[in-house]
C-alpha cells in the first residue's frame, strides 16, 4: 500500500517517461531536462492538473532538471488576470515552484514572424471561408476534406492580406491564416488547420498592441521550442495533435526541438473537469464560485479541506502511464484520511441537537473534564471540556421506540458519554405536536472517565456538548455534485441540458448546531475529527469569529481498498 509518508521525497513510480528521460540522458540526446506546466488562464486549475503538475515538476526535479510555469494566453476573450493569480497559489500551495515563470503573450512578434516564414516558404496561407465553411469542408474520419478555394494564393498576397490582418483592417472572423498541409491526410489535425485568427479584443498582458491571435495548436510547440524545454508532457488526448506539433517545429524551423509525450488524464467518477463546464457551473449559480467545496478546483478542494500531501499521495497512487480510466473518488477520500488521522485534533460536535437535562447534577455547578486531542498521537496533547446539568446530544442518538440492538439513548437504558459519565434516561419531553424536544436524565457520578470504574458496562458511547458553554456552529455537509457519469469533454453539444440535469439537489446540505467551547477560536483551514462524524475543516470564506462554519471534507470510514500491487 502507498501511504502519503512515501511520497515526501518527491518521486514518482517506475514510468515510461521516465524511462524515456533516463535514455536520452544517457544516450547525450539531452544533458539537462526541461518541462513546463502550461495552463490557458482561461479558468481555475481543477484535479486532473493537479496530477499533470505533479508529473512536470517531479519528474524535472528527479533528474535535477527545472520546470517552466508557463501561461498559455493566446485568446484573450477567454482570459483574466484572476486566473493568473489563481493557478499561481494553487502550484505553491500544492508545494511547487517553478524556476521560470513565461507567458505565450511574450513570444507573439517571434510567433508572427514564424508565421511569415511559413507564408513565404508556401506553408500557409490567408483564408476567407467562414468558421463553419472550414469545418464543413474539412471532411470526416472516412472522407477526405475539400481544397479551399483561397488554397492557392500567391506567397505576395498571402503576405499582403497577413499584414493587413495585423494591421486591423479585417472584422472578426473575415480571415484566417491556415497552414498548408494536406487535406487527404488521415489525421484531420494536418488538413490545413487555422493557425491565426482575428480577434479584436485587448489581451490582459499585451494590451490593444495585436489583433491577431495564434491558435493554441501553433502557439504551443514554438512556446516549447523558445523556452528550450526537452520533453513536452501532456495528455492523452494531444496524441493525434502530435504530428502537427513535430510539423510546426520543423517547418518554422526552431532551432530546439522538443518532443511531445503523452500519459494518461486523470478522470474521476462523478466528478466533472471540463473548464467551460465547470464555468458554466458557477456562472449559472449552481455553486457559489470556482472555489466551492463541492466543486473539483484545486481551491475548491483546499476551500473544503484536503491537504497538498493527501494530493500528492492520490496522483502517485494513480501513476503515469498512457492507460484510460475512471478512478474512483473514494480513493481521493482515502488519502484524506490517512493524512488527516494523525494530524486532526479529535473533538465533539451536534450538528442536530437535542437537549438533554441531567436531573441529578447539581444546579449552577459546573466541571471541566480531560479528553486526549487524539488517542493515536499522544503529541496532539490533551484538553479541558466542561460539562454542568444541561447538554446537547445528537438527535439520532435517542429513539423513544429503539429496534432490536439499538445501543444509544432510549428510555430505560444507561450509555456512557464520551470523556464523561454513564446516563440513563428516565423521561422525554414532547411539544404539542409530539415532537421530542428535551429529555431527562441521570447520571451516576462513579462512573466518570478515567476513574477505572468497572462495576457495570454499556454498549453504546455518545458524544455531547455542554449547553451552557456551546459555540453555534454552521456545518456544511455535501455529497457529489453529479449524479452518474457524463461525456467530461470540453467540447459544446446539444446534450448541455442532460449534463445540468444530473446535479446532485443534495449536494449541499447546510445544519446548525454547536461545538466545544475550545473551538471559538478556531481559524479558517484548521481540521478537525468530529466524534462519529467525520473529518471536518474551517471554512474560508463564511466562517466568522465566534460562529465558525466547518465544511465536512470526508466521512471517517470508508469500504474503499487501495488495490494490491
Amino acid at each position: 500500500m502507498i501511504t502519503v509518508e512515501n511520497n515526501t521525497n518527491n518521486t514518482t513510480p517506475p514510468n515510461f517517461i521516465k524511462n524515456i528521460i533516463s535514455e536520452d540522458l544517457k544516450t547525450g540526446k539531452h544533458t539537462s531536462i526541461v518541462t513546463r506546466f502550461p495552463p490557458e488562464p482561461n479558468g481555475y486549475l481543477h484535479i486532473g492538473h493537479a496530477k499533470a503538475i505533479w508529473i512536470n515538476f517531479t519528474l524535472a526535479d528527479e533528474f535535477g532538471g527545472r520546470t517552466h510555469l508557463r501561461f498559455d494566453d493566446t485568446n484573450p476573450v477567454k482570459e483574466d488576470t484572476e486566473y493568473v493569480n489563481s493557478i499561481k497559489e494553487d502550484v505553491e500551495w500544492l508545494g511547487f515552484n517553478w524556476e521560470e515563470l513565461h507567458f505565450a503573450s511574450d513570444y507573439f512578434d517571434e510567433m508572427y514572424n514564424r508565421a511569415v516564414l511559413l507564408i513565404k516558404k508556401g506553408k500557409a496561407y490567408v483564408d476567407d471561408l467562414s468558421a463553419d465553411q472550414i469545418r464543413e469542408m474539412r471532411g470526416t474520419l472516412t472522407e477526405p476534406g475539400q481544397n479551399s478555394p483561397f488554397r492557392d494564393r500567391s506567397v505576395e498576397e498571402n503576405l499582403d492580406l497577413f499584414t493587413r490582418m495585423r494591421d486591423g483592417e479585417f472584422k472578426d472572423g473575415e480571415k484566417v491564416l491556415r497552414a498548408k498541409i494536406d487535406m487527404a491526410s488521415p489525421n484531420i489535425n494536418l488538413r490545413d488547420p487555422v493557425i491565426y485568427r482575428i480577434v479584436h479584443a485587448s489581451h490582459h498582458n499585451t494590451g490593444d498592441k495585436w489583433c491577431i491571435y495564434p491558435m493554441y495548436a501553433f502557439a504551443h510547440p514554438l512556446e516549447d521550442a523558445i523556452e528550450g524545454v526537452t520533453h513536452s508532457l501532456c495528455s492523452l488526448e494531444f496524441e493525434d495533435q502530435r504530428p502537427f506539433y513535430d510539423w510546426v517545429i520543423e517547418e518554422t524551423e526552431m532551432p530546439c526541438t522538443p518532443h511531445q509525450y503523452e500519459f494518461g488524464r486523470l478522470n474521476l467518477e462523478q466528478t466533472v473537469t471540463s473548464k467551460r463546464k465547470l464555468k458554466l457551473l458557477v456562472d449559472q449559480g449552481f455553486v457559489d464560485g470556482w472555489d466551492d467545496p463541492r466543486m473539483p478546483t484545486i481551491s475548491g478542494l483546499r476551500r473544503r479541506g484536503y491537504t497538498p500531501e493527501a494530493i500528492k499521495a492520490f496522483v502517485f497512487e494513480t501513476g503515469i502511464s498512457k492507460a484510460y480510466g475512471k478512478i474512483d473518488l473514494k480513493m481521493l477520500e482515502h488519502f484524506i484520511r490517512e493524512d488527516l488521522k494523525l494530524k486532526a485534533p479529535r473533538t465533539m460536535a451536534v450538528i442536530d441537537p437535542l437537549k438533554v437535562v441531567i436531573t441529578n447534577y447539581p444546579e449552577g455547578e459546573s466541571e471541566l473534564l480531560d479528553a486526549e486531542n487524539n488517542s493515536e498521537n499522544e503529541e496532539l496533547g490533551h484538553r479541558q471540556i466542561p460539562f454542568s446539568r444541561e447538554i446537547y446530544i445528537e438527535r439520532d442518538d435517542f429513539m423513544e421506540n429503539p429496534p432490536s440492538k439499538y445501543f444509544r439513548l432510549f428510555p430505560g437504558n444507561e450509555v456512557r458519554l464520551k470523556h464523561a459519565y454513564f446516563i440513563k434516561c428516565n423521561d422525554v419531553i414532547k411539544d404539542a405536536d409530539g415532537k421530542v424536544i428535551e429529555i431527562h436524565c441521570t447520571y451516576d457520578p462513579e462512573t466518570k472517565s478515567g476513574s477505572g470504574f468497572t462495576g457495570r458496562k454499556v454498549k453504546g458511547t455518545i458524544h455531547w456538548v455542554d449547553a451552557s458553554s456551546a459555540v453555534p456552529a454552521e456545518f456544511r455537509l455535501y455529497e457529489p455534485l453529479i449524479l452518474g457519469e457524463n461525456d467530461d469533454t470540453d467540447e459544446e453539444s446539444a446534450e448541455e441540458k442532460s449534463f445540468l440535469d444530473m446535479i446532485n439537489p443534495n449536494s449541499l446540505t447546510i445544519k446548525h448546531g454547536f461545538v466545544e467551547p475550545g473551538m471559538n477560536d478556531a481559524k479558517p483551514q484548521d481540521k478537525f475529527q468530529f466524534f462519529r462524524h467525520g473529518y471536518f475543516n474551517v471554512d474560508s470564506k463564511y466562517s466568522k469569529p465566534g460562529h465558525p462554519v466547518f465544511n465536512l471534507i470526508v466521512s471517517l470510514k470508508s469500504s474503499f481498498q487501495l488495490p494490491n500491487k
